[in-house]
């Protein structure tokens, strides 16, 4: 396992400033990814396990990884957006990550967790190399308004009440054939005891498409 390092950031999006934490591989230049938290009404921030878990794995794995707080969390300015507001706080990160001089910008991702995962697929552009959402809820938005055409992984727990892990194949199914669904025996939708299980299929699979 490599020396990583991490520090805190700041980029802004819509004349807001927004804070996060940036993991980063030892060795530049480096592939990496922004990481989306789960829903700011209902207590996530930049500092859930799973998005710090994820992050860790990252980074040991050679690849960047930028947690960050949506508008009107933590020390990120502004209110709640309603979803559309943080759906371009994810895009704002993905633009950050592509400006960092260490970075390779062509090789940037995005993972999301929960409410997360919706932000992280919608916000999932034609420059992202790949993508990850961990539970992902419903779709409300309907999948014709995705359009991911990188490699994607969907991943839930098996006992997933709130991201049922039997919904995984039909939103892989409609998204195309470079779309993947795992489901991890004995997980809830909190993870809690499952972090490191969850965020090792997570780094293997952006090392497998951001590294090769």
């Amino acid at each position: 396992m490599q020396e990583t390092a991490s520090r805190p950031i700041t980029f802004t999006n819509e004349g807001l400033t927004l804070e996060g934490f940036l993991h980063q591989p030892a060795s530049s230049p480096f592939p990496a990814a922004a990481v989306c938290h789960p829903h700011p009404l209902y207590g996530g921030d930049m500092s859930n396990n799973v998005v710090v878990a994820v992050c860790r794995a990252l980074a040991d794995a050679g690849i960047a990884g930028l947690r960050f707080n949506y508008r009107g969390v933590g020390r990120s300015e502004g209110t709640y957006g309603d979803g559309l507001g943080e759906r371009t706080d994810a895009a704002a990160a993905l633009a950050y990550l592509r400006q960092l001089t260490e970075a390779e910008q062509d090789r940037v991702g995005i993972v999301g967790y929960s409410f997360g995962a919706t932000m992280a697929l919608m916000a999932a552009d034609e420059r992202v190399a790949a993508a990850a959402a961990i539970s992902v809820p419903a779709f409300s938005q309907g999948v014709p308004d995705l359009a991911i055409r990188c490699p994607t992984l969907l991943i839930s727990g098996e006992q997933d009440e709130i991201a049922p892990a039997a919904s995984l194949s039909t939103l892989a199914h409609m998204i195309g054939p470079h779309c993947q669904a795992t489901v991890v025996p004995g997980a809830d939708h909190f993870w809690w005891g499952y972090e490191e299980e969850l965020a090792g299929l997570v780094a293997q699979f952006f090392r497998e498409h951001l590294i090769g």
